[in-house]
């Protein structure tokens, strides 16, 4: 049973601004992991420093457990944060209550429609938008978009519920709000307003001049590494304070996230908890998906094949370690100046982030959801080094270890789900073709949407993917890492 006012230590009581009265502003779509370990702290430190009616309503698009472990703790949660020196816990006090959107449509509708309400936030990872890789604009073929496109008035999709709150809000005439996406998006407030647009324009056309002058869609760019909770995790806060808490959360020390400052009705004050407000967000999205997720996902998928569980593992293998290195070194050629930082300080970060011997993040858990990754993380930048001329190498060995994770078997022969929207379309693309690097590279590189002309009808991208994945099948992935190194030094 989570008591809130159970202490064994400094750090581990309810928020002192928790108070009866202070309303909700935010309606946060997608209460996972990454949004307790992030947003709901940067909220919690803006409240603690500067007050507002700024709590978070939270809603689950799906599942019911976030709400079934948060509800009887009133929102209630611990975070933990592993560091060198240790662990240290904390309660978060900025989530009121969290609903679940397929046994309460009404309700979440309400918290959106409400006056107080200024702002809708989402983590709803990359695949929850209903994204249509080849146009850009809806995925008719995503079932809650096409149910939504079919019935507008009962949404299930997070753009659907953005639509019919507007819809409802300007029949009652309270206003806009913000819509703050923080997911790993190139540009991701452009991305969200398109998408909107692109509903809007399809059933509900009359609302399209209410949201050009009451809603703003600002940009942002994220980053805490934050691994899935597991029965450690329960067992330290315990440890720690004394509590049972089965909604508990843990992450790293380090957190950023910068933010374009665009907002139609006010904000929080999260600058107190370190927030960044910047006119241009692009440059720093562009570097952190490029070099921090780019890795992540190189590692993960290499590092996985190759037998490592833990990212912190990865960083005991001195050859894939010398690859990530080399890997980061390329993207920085590809990056715009960033104001303040220096991109070799950036990448030095990095490194030591993910050797934290704390932090137990599975490369099967970064692995998951390829599809909807790889453009923006590796074939975005892999565009600008074939237009340049400058060596397609670390590119071509992170697609080609997506190419052998998608093969769904370990070098051992044992099974494993890919975890991908698209998982079907590659079972059946590579039906046969277990063996032949080619043939794969040719299969793989035809899934509609996915990678561009440019790199598509590229010889010279397909042949040196092709001969990184060779040296996968007919050796292992350890000689594809000890190969990229030995090539990199």
């Amino acid at each position: 049973m989570f008591d809130a006012q159970t202490s064994v230590g400094d750090g581990n009581q309810e928020p002192s601004w928790r108070e009866a009265g202070r309303k909700s502003g935010i309606v946060h779509l997608g209460v996972g992991a990454f949004h307790k370990a992030h947003q709901a702290v940067y909220t919690d430190d803006a409240i603690g420093a500067s007050g507002g009616d700024w709590m978070i309503t939270g809603v689950s698009l799906r599942s019911p457990d976030v709400a079934d472990a948060l509800n009887p703790q009133e929102g209630l949660y611990t975070l933990l944060t592993r560091g060198e020196d240790g662990v240290s816990a904390r309660i978060i006090g900025s989530i009121r209550h969290v609903l679940v959107a397929p046994r309460e449509r009404q309700a979440v509708l309400d918290a959106m429609t409400a006056e107080e309400t200024k702002i809708v936030s989402l983590t709803i990872t990359e695949k929850g938008y209903g994204i249509d890789a080849a146009s850009g604009g809806l995925d008719e073929g995503h079932p809650s978009i096409a149910a939504d496109l079919s019935n507008p008035a009962e949404p299930q999709s997070a753009i659907g519920f953005i639509v019919e709150a507007l819809r409802l809000r300007k029949e009652r005439d309270v206003g806009g709000f913000t819509v703050l996406c923080c997911d790993n998006l190139p540009s991701n407030g452009h991305v969200v307003q398109r998408l909107v647009r692109d509903f809007v324009q399809r059933v509900r056309p009359e609302l399209q001049e209410f949201i050009d002058e009451y809603v703003t869609f600002p940009s942002t760019m994220v980053d805490r590494i934050t691994p899935a909770s597991t029965e450690q995790t329960f067992a330290d806060v315990k440890r720690l304070t004394g509590r049972d808490d089965r909604a508990a959360v843990e992450t790293e020390p380090f957190s950023q996230w910068v933010i374009e400052d665009k907002f139609v009705a006010g904000r929080p004050d999260w600058e107190a908890g370190g927030a960044i407000f910047a006119d241009d967000v692009l440059p720093y999205e562009k570097m952190k998906l490029r070099m921090l997720n780019g890795s992540h996902s190189l590692l993960a998928y290499s590092g996985f094949i190759a037998g490592h569980v833990y990212v912190r593992d990865v960083m005991q293998d001195a050859a894939l370690v010398a690859v990530i290195r080399n890997h980061m070194n390329a993207i920085a050629q590809t990056l715009d100046p960033v104001a303040g930082i220096s991109f070799d300080d950036y990448a030095g970060q990095l490194l030591t982030r993910f050797s934290n011997p704390s932090i137990a993040h599975q490369t099967y858990q970064i692995a998951m959801d390829g599809t909807q990754k790889l453009p923006q993380r590796l074939l975005e930048p892999a565009i600008f080094a074939l237009a340049k001329g400058d060596p397609l190498d670390s590119y071509a060995f992170a697609v080609a270890a997506w190419m052998r994770y998608c093969l769904g078997m370990n070098e051992n022969g044992a099974k494993y789900d890919l975890r991908d929207p698209r998982e079907a379309e590659i079972e059946a693309l590579l039906a046969g073709t277990e063996s032949d690097a080619g043939s794969i590279v040719d299969r793989l590189m035809s899934l509609p949407g996915l990678f561009p002309d440019e790199l598509s009808t590229s010889s010279e991208w397909k042949r040196a993917v092709a001969q990184r994945l060779e040296i996968m099948l007919s050796k292992s992935m350890r000689a594809a890492i000890e190969a990229e190194a030995k090539s990199a030094a």
